[in-house]
This record gives C-alpha cells, structure tokens and sequence, in this order.
C-alpha cells in the first residue's frame, strides 16, 4: 500500500533544481527615503518601469527615490464651473434675453 501512496506538495513547495543552476534574471536596486528619515532598497528586474514614489516598510509615508528622480508633473484641466458650461451653450445675448423673458413672467404673475 506504501507503493501506492500520493506524494503531496504544500503551496510553498520547493524547486527540484540545484541552485547553482538556475540563472536569476537581471536585476537592480533603486533606493528610497522618507520623510521620516527610513532609507530602503527594493529590487526591480531590468526591463521594469521604474517608480518615482513606493510607501516605507517601516512607517508607511510615501518615499521618493533617493537617486534624485522626481515624478512627471501631469497637467490638470482647471475646474469647469456651472457659468462655463452655461457659456458653453448660449451666447450673452441669449442669456438676456432669456432672464428678460423670465422676469417679464415673474412680474406678471404677482
């Protein structure tokens, strides 16, 4: 019945394979600083879009990378108010007209 018997692996099972043979693939290592003064490294393949920003293991604040890379600025569109989608849609004339109009009914009615 021994003969018989499965032969399970855990989820964290471990690899057959000598590990003088296995070749790593290129890696680097880019440091990062917080603000609370914590330096770490974290390992990034070659070929990776590297961050500009990762949180600090130890305190959790967002660090920068400490080779002096700073993020891209993105261009923000300003807010649009209410008057500018107003405008977007009928020109002053109209507008007047419009408020013309809806005074014209509001001091019929009293």
């Amino acid at each position: 019945m021994a003969e018989r018997a499965l032969r399970g692996f855990g989820l964290g099972a471990k690899s057959f394979s000598e590990p003088a043979t296995v070749e790593l693939a290129p890696r680097q290592e880019i440091g990062f600083d917080c603000s609370g003064g914590h330096h770490f490294q974290v390992v990034f393949a070659e070929e990776a879009e590297l961050p500009t920003e990762w949180e600090c293991p130890r305190c959790g604040a967002t660090a920068r990378r400490s080779d002096g890379v700073e993020p891209e600025v993105k261009e923000t569109k300003p807010v649009r108010t209410h008057w500018d989608m107003l405008r977007e849609r009928r020109s002053i004339e109209e507008l007047e007209d419009l408020l013309a109009e809806r005074l014209d009914e509001i001091r019929g009615t009293r």
